[in-house]
């Protein structure tokens, strides 16, 4: 009877999802139109809204560290015994370039044909160099641990009053959690125990994380009202231009990049897309690739077919450095709507670093504030004004909702791709078209 259940409340899932996205959106639309602010009628329900959001992309975040290193420490016993793991690494990071490739070579296209620098009414002085800016050395120091747990610390001093927040650096985990998974196998039997260990821990983590994603249509109201309420559409008159610019470029990426790359590997797009939905889904309001990472890793094993042992590498890995929107269609764009609205004339030298910073540097964004990182680091690469971030920023909400959903989409893209070529996916699953997250969360059943 349970499962019965709990298979009634799967199969309505992307519906309850969308429902919540259009109650949503009223509730943002009349917060907005109350007035949103402090003081205004219609602030307590943008606090609200905004609330509900915040707790449960905290939700959502809190399981990230345990479920990557679990699951990364059981993909290594796991995969060691595949022969082909070598092999499955470098194809996962070929992909992970080529698509990328690919995604930016759509962003420069789209920046020339419809010159968004030249048709803008956006103010001068809203130009204004962001504090937070991208460095080809985030990358190396990335990958060095600050301590066992990828746990970093920061301090901030506002009139006064020292605020002191928590983060943590998904790509130092991963680093921690491989190490620690070669080391158990190496060890041999004294690391059996410990591996054994992981493997009750990584059950729970996923029974937790189950009754999180129960909560999404909740986390949904909450994150889309509150993006509705805050940034409205007005912000989009005098950048327009670029928006459309932007969205036109994730669409070809994520309806037409991807569809031809799943047929030409023989795998049905149709079936791809409702699998990753929820995912894709989550990611479009949360706007968080590392928020959705859980959803994510459990719609590619559970309804995209792809063995857990690989997907608990991959997955993670693509969540920190497989960005075709925020690191490869949205920083070429703004290059050069950049360099068009300063009068900077870019050389073919210039196009061929934007194509090389976003293939090769989204890495230097892990662990950072990914597409404003991004964005600095080919602009500086490229000697323009970091003051053009400013001119972003205004409708950089609206815009990173798009992004991220094409974020997620290549993350789950790629390990199905490497495991349809490495003989590897289960077809089965891949083919039922079944509503996911029920088969990747059967175990924590």
């Amino acid at each position: 009877m349970a499962a019965q259940k709990s298979s009634r409340f799967i199969s309505g899932f992307g519906i309850q999802v969308l429902a919540a996205m259009i109650v949503g959106l009223a509730l943002g639309l009349v917060a907005r139109n109350l007035g949103p602010a402090e003081g205004q009628a219609g602030y307590a329900l943008a606090e609200t809204l905004h609330q509900i959001g915040v707790i449960f992309i905290q939700l959502l975040r809190v399981l990230v560290p345990p479920l990557v290193f679990t699951a990364i420490v059981a993909s290594i016993a796991n995969i060691a015994q595949l022969q082909n793991a070598a092999r499955l690494v470098w194809r996962t990071l070929f992909w992970f370039a080529f698509t990328a490739l690919v995604a930016v070579v759509i962003g420069i296209a789209l920046g020339l044909i419809l010159q968004p620098g030249l048709h803008t009414t956006v103010e001068a002085a809203a130009a204004v160099a962001p504090k937070t800016r991208g460095s080809w050395l985030d990358f190396l120091t990335s990958l060095v641990p600050l301590n066992i747990l990828g746990i970093a610390a920061s301090t901030k001093v506002v009139d006064g009053a020292a605020t002191t927040s928590l983060s943590f650096n998904v790509l130092q985990i991963v680093v921690i959690s491989l190490v620690t998974g070669v080391a158990a196998l190496k060890v041999g039997e004294a690391g059996e125990a410990f591996l054994k260990f992981n493997a009750s821990a990584l059950a729970i983590v996923r029974k937790v994380l189950w009754w999180v994603i129960r909560l999404t249509p909740i986390g949904t109201i909450g994150l889309f009202g509150n993006a509705v309420a805050q940034y409205g559409w007005t912000t989009l008159g005098q950048l327009g231009a670029f928006t459309g610019a932007i969205y036109i470029g994730l669409a070809l990426v994520l309806l037409v990049v991807y569809p031809t790359i799943l047929a030409l590997n023989g795998l049905n797009p149709v079936r791809f897309f409702q699998g990753a939905w929820p995912a894709i889904q989550l990611a479009f309001v949360s706007r968080s690739s590392i928020g959705t990472l859980p959803v994510t890793e459990a719609v590619t094993e559970g309804s995209l077919g792809v063995p857990r042992a690989y997907a608990a590498f991959a997955v993670p890995l693509g969540a920190t450095t497989k960005m075709d929107g925020c690191a490869a269609v949205y920083p070429a764009i703004a290059a050069i709507f950049v360099a068009q609205f300063f009068g900077v004339h870019l050389a073919w030298s210039d196009y061929f670093l934007i194509v090389f910073v976003s293939v090769i540097g989204s890495a230097a964004t892990a662990g950072l504030t990914g597409a404003v990182v991004m964005l600095t680091l080919t602009l500086s690469t490229l000697g323009l004004p970091l003051e053009g971030v400013g001119l972003l920023l205004a409708i950089d909400p609206i815009l990173d909702m798009g992004r991220t959903a094409v974020n997620v989409a290549g993350q789950a893209l790629v390990p199905t791709i490497v495991a349809k070529r490495e003989g590897i996916l289960d077809l089965d699953v891949y083919n039922a078209g079944r509503v996911p997250v029920e088969a990747a969360l059967h175990a924590a059943e």
